[in-house]
């Protein structure tokens, strides 16, 4: 049983039919018994899903009633566009945004080169929004380092100018060892950070799905977990009672070392994180 009970939130990404919003919805339906703190929706690079994404947060929020917030991406978007987009997501009730770089498409190298038209740091992006509309303001946090920072104290220093910027809270990559968010909130706290870094953790529903994922973002997957997915021979059933049991032990010990809140990255799929969470007694 879990020592104490964090706040919630989940992730979800705009469905690409009818069909799957209406999925989306009756997952979305049975997470929010839990009773989030939150839930955000995911925005595609260069605002390919602007349309979805803003429809996937209106569905849900007219739905359930649950404070939803839209991620968005500067990469590749000039700041007029840029504008537009936050007022437009504010026009249509939106009142939390997950402001992020975006993955660097194949003719950008990271750092940008200073362009006026453009934002060159998630910093400098978080004060455009926080100028144009009083937007809650969530930024990612990368306790293994970003794959594009040259080590870890950089991406401390630049989560740093995030917070400084008007930021309220960071949300880390996921990671399946404690410790290591644990060493980051310690070496956030020697360089003045001092707001909400909150931990993101990922479901198990697809072991290669997940290796895949830790690969792209460099997130280490340790030996143990490795072990139990590569020699598990049960069934689907058993497979997924063993990623329950594993995202629950990971919420347990957060919760035991003090953790106020936990954000969950659905894959939009309610199953193992909603079982966890009862587990844990969340909600």
């Amino acid at each position: 049983m879990c020592a104490a009970k964090p706040t919630i939130s989940f992730e979800y990404f705009p469905p690409k039919s009818e069909k799957g919003l209406s999925n989306l919805l009756t997952e979305v339906g049975e997470l929010v018994k839990l009773r989030p703190r939150f839930m955000t929706v995911t925005y595609g690079a260069g605002g390919s899903t602007r349309e979805g994404t803003i429809k996937t947060v209106k569905e849900i929020w007219n739905a359930h009633k649950v404070p939803t917030g839209s991620h968005l991406t500067y990469l590749n978007t000039t700041k007029e566009e840029l504008d537009r987009i936050t007022d437009d997501l504010w026009d249509a009730g939106i009142r939390h945004i997950v402001a992020l770089r975006g993955d660097m498409p194949a003719d950008l190298s990271w750092p940008l080169d200073p362009d006026a038209d453009y934002y060159q740091f998630t910093s400098d992006f978080v004060e455009g929004i926080r100028e144009r509309h009083p937007f809650e303001i969530s930024v990612g946090a990368y306790p293994e380092k970003h794959p594009d920072s040259p080590d870890l104290s950089a991406d401390i220093l630049a989560l740093k100018k995030k917070f400084e910027a008007g930021a309220d809270r960071g949300i880390t990559q996921f990671f399946f060892d404690n410790d290591v968010y644990y060493e980051f909130l310690d070496d956030a706290a020697k360089h003045g950070l001092n707001k909400p870094i909150v931990p993101g953790l990922l479901p198990i529903a697809d072991y290669e799905k997940m290796l895949s994922f830790a690969e792209t973002c460099q997130a280490t997957v340790p030996h143990w977990l490795r072990e139990k997915f590569e020699k598990f021979a049960g069934s689907d059933e058993d497979k997924a009672k063993l990623a329950t049991d594993i995202l629950a032990a990971q919420v347990d010990d957060l919760a035991a070392n003090g953790v106020q809140h936990i954000h969950f990255y659905t894959l939009n799929k309610a199953g193992i994180t909603e079982k966890a969470c009862k587990k844990c007694k969340l909600g």
